[in-house]
């Protein structure tokens, strides 16, 4: 179960946290993983680290999420390379919070096209390559801020909440083909996201976590791994919230 050797995995924000997460995972498991992120240094360190290890990855720098010509000629590239590629997630993303009447268009527009449109130009042009094949398995990395709204956060909640009404949408959509598409909301996950949080906001998250603890990089990828085996072949179109019970209120 969850095998995938010979398989060709493409990650985008794959450099840390977790993406890093994921980039591993799949490596481990067998698969080709190709990945994207902007931050090339650490990008590079993944590659270097993972590769040591035995482990097939590659990061592809210059490709900007937000450019969808960019996207396209890498993909392209890729599925030259190999004849395929089989597994896309996305989770390249970014933070400019402010409340409303502090959030300037900049900020809006920046989270906007990175978070939301940036999903959409990958998973259209990948999916154009899966739909050949008649096999593929996409996830979109949500939040379970685009679930319940987050104070703050409106641009990031709407790029959120948008990418889980995308994952129904393209469920429909593609399910044909044989392409699953599923959505991850992680909650709280211990990254260079929350590195700035207050101790005090943190110990407050740990105290409505379920499970006593933040979630792990790795927590995210295993739910990844699971959806985007040939075992998950049922599964389309719907939203896994894995936060260790921090939503379910109490």
């Amino acid at each position: 179960m969850n095998n995938f050797e010979e398989q060709v995995v493409l990650i985008t924000g794959g450099a840390q946290g977790i993406g890093k997460g994921m980039v591993e995972k799949f490596a481990k498991m067998g698969a080709f993983v190709a990945f994207w992120d902007v931050l090339d240094e650490k990008a590079h360190t993944v590659e270097v680290t993972l590769k040591a290890q035995g482990l097939r990855v590659q990061h592809r720098p210059g490709v900007n999420v937000a450019n969808p010509q960019s996207i396209e000629e890498d993909v392209q590239k890729l599925y030259e390379e190999h004849g395929r590629i089989d597994v896309l997630i996305n989770n390249a993303g970014i933070v400019r919070d402010a409340s409303l009447f502090k959030m300037t268009p900049e900020e809006w527009e920046q989270v906007i096209q990175i978070n939301l449109s940036g999903v959409f130009y990958c998973v259209k042009s990948v999916a154009t390559r899966m739909r050949e094949k008649q096999y593929g398995r996409i996830v979109n990395i949500s939040s379970v801020s685009g679930v319940f709204g987050n104070f703050g956060q409106s641009n990031y909640v709407a790029a959120k909440s948008g990418i889980i009404g995308m994952t129904k949408t393209w469920g429909r959509e593609l399910g044909k083909y044989g392409i699953c598409v599923n959505a991850i909301a992680p909650g709280p996950i211990e990254t260079n996201m929350l590195a700035t949080v207050p101790p005090e906001i943190i110990d407050q998250m740990k105290y409505k976590i379920a499970v006593k603890r933040l979630g792990q990089p790795e927590d995210i990828a295993h739910a990844a791994a699971f959806l985007c085996s040939p075992e998950a072949g049922f599964i389309t179109g719907q939203t896994l919230i894995v936060d260790g019970g921090f939503t379910l209120g109490g």
